[in-house]
């Protein structure tokens, strides 16, 4: 069976090494030294400052915006995973959907405008796919409406746009390392912050408040968003070769660019692909489910990712019209990718997708 991804498992002895430290020092949580070297070793990587590593992707999230003290409703897109708005909902904040940007697939600048109500405090774009942002306008929306910039960051991992790292940008960036993602700690994820108080803030936040055991009171809420030594151990294996890992994501992606493109629109431009994803864009919505049960019937498994449209689900559904979004989430379809394929599946995956559309 071939799935659209699959973990990497980094090497065994290697891993070990890092384990090895975690259980020889009996130190296997709150904040210990290889959470402090992950840490270090990722804002060297990403070309970042402020970076807080937390338990896992949707934390990153709610803590960004507990941080940030956002509130009432928050514009976003419609076109991404549900943890964007489902991390808003649960703090208490309502997502408003802008429409998308057919070309970039983010969010489209002149929706946001027209979306901003006296209860918006925030904007929280997402870039799909790793492909970046209209930042510019949208910083520029931002600064006129005073509302904050929140990036959910958590394809972009290593991406970067106008030589800057799209972790770097907005108010606060989020990010993902679940085991399915480019780079992972088999749960985990990350937080920038433009601020350092904000960033002080919110380290304190994910530790009951700061609330050590030589503390004589508690003057702050918080909660438990730590990351693990153990996740810290997963990551810092992965990121020990997480240039090979790139290059062989690369290497499938030419395959299937060279074997494709004379029947496929890919969403991501070649030259501003971090690799996270491989997807593309059908003709219409029956094309994308003939593709789909063709690949059905030789066991292997792509994904519509991301359909339905937000604004378009029971739970989300606000009668929001986004034309664009809901047109795009009915003929995506993202193909098998992970480091291990091989590239003789890549190409028979391929053949079976060609038929299909013939």
């Amino acid at each position: 069976m071939i799935t659209v991804t699959r973990p990497f498992i980094p090497d065994r002895r290697r891993l070990q090494h890092y384990l090895d430290k975690a259980c020889d020092s009996a130190w296997l949580t709150n904040n210990g030294p290889l959470v402090a070297e992950l840490t270090e070793r990722l804002e060297d990587f990403l070309a970042v400052r402020n970076l807080l590593l937390v338990a896992n992707g949707t934390i990153a999230l709610q803590v960004a915006f507990k941080a940030l003290a956002i509130q009432g409703e928050a514009i976003t897109t419609p076109f991404t995973f549900v943890a964007t708005a489902s991390a808003l909902k649960w703090q208490g904040i309502t997502p408003r959907f802008a429409d998308i940007d057919r070309q970039s697939l983010t969010l489209d600048p002149s929706c946001v405008a027209a979306a901003i109500s006296p209860k918006t405090s925030a904007i929280v774009p997402v870039n799909v796919y790793g492909l970046p942002c209209h930042h510019n306008r949208l910083e520029q929306i931002a600064r006129e409406y005073r509302l904050k910039l929140i990036y959910d960051a958590s394809h972009t991992f290593g991406a970067r746009h106008g030589g800057r790292s799209l972790m770097a940008l907005g108010d606060a960036a989020t990010m993902s390392f679940h085991a399915t993602k480019l780079f992972h700690t088999v749960e985990g994820g990350a937080i920038t912050f433009r601020d350092r108080d904000i960033f002080e803030r919110a380290r304190k936040s994910i530790n009951f408040g700061d609330a050590t055991p030589n503390r004589s009171d508690v003057d702050a809420l918080g909660i438990n968003g730590k990351m693990s030594e153990i996740h810290a151990a997963f990551g810092l294996a992965n990121l020990d070769v997480i240039d090979q890992i790139i290059q062989r994501r690369q290497a499938i992606n030419l395959e299937y660019r060279r074997l494709l493109s004379q029947d496929l629109v890919f969403s991501v431009p070649e030259d501003q692909d971090n690799v996270s994803y491989c997807p593309v864009l059908l003709p219409s919505e029956e094309c994308t489910k003939n593709v789909i049960a063709a690949l059905e019937a030789s066991s292997i498994h792509a994904r519509r990712y991301f359909s339905p449209a937000l604004h378009e689900t029971r739970e989300f559904g606000d009668g929001s019209q986004c034309p664009v979004a809901s047109d795009v989430a009915r003929r995506i379809l993202c193909l098998p990718l992970y480091p291990d394929l091989e590239l003789a599946e890549v190409k028979r995956i391929s053949e079976i997708v060609k038929a299909a559309l013939n």
